[in-house]
């Protein structure tokens, strides 16, 4: 079974930390790169961060230095995670997981909010 499984956000103040996870089963997310999106309110999806199966990232210039992705690879599951330090407002969003170039199948996601 495809499915895309986002979990760890919450309310969290600025300058603090949250580490999101994703679950995501299926054989189609058990090979090639993975990544991070988030959608603001009234904004597009963007890309926050990636990481290829030979475990090389890449991040969003908004996000380098204060975001860090892993991953862990089972047959036919990916777990992804997405470290996030010194949470400004700006990161305010709802966070998905997905392959990279994402596929057109979406998880429920993750709401992130930084707020004092």
């Amino acid at each position: 079974q495809v499915q895309l499984v986002e979990s760890g956000g919450g309310l969290v103040q600025p300058g603090g930390s949250l580490r999101l996870s994703c679950a995501a089963s299926g054989f189609i997310f058990s090979i090639g790169a993975m990544a991070w999106y988030r959608q603001a309110p009234g904004k597009q999806r963007e890309l926050v961060a990636s990481i290829s199966s030979g475990r090389s990232t890449n991040f969003a210039d908004s996000v380098k230095g204060r975001f860090t992705i892993s991953r862990d690879n089972a047959k036919n599951t990916v777990s992804l995670y997405l470290q996030m330090n010194s949470l400004k407002p700006e990161d305010t969003a709802v966070y998905y997981c997905n392959k990279h170039p994402a596929t057109s199948r979406w998880g429920q996601g993750t709401q992130v909010t930084v707020s004092s």
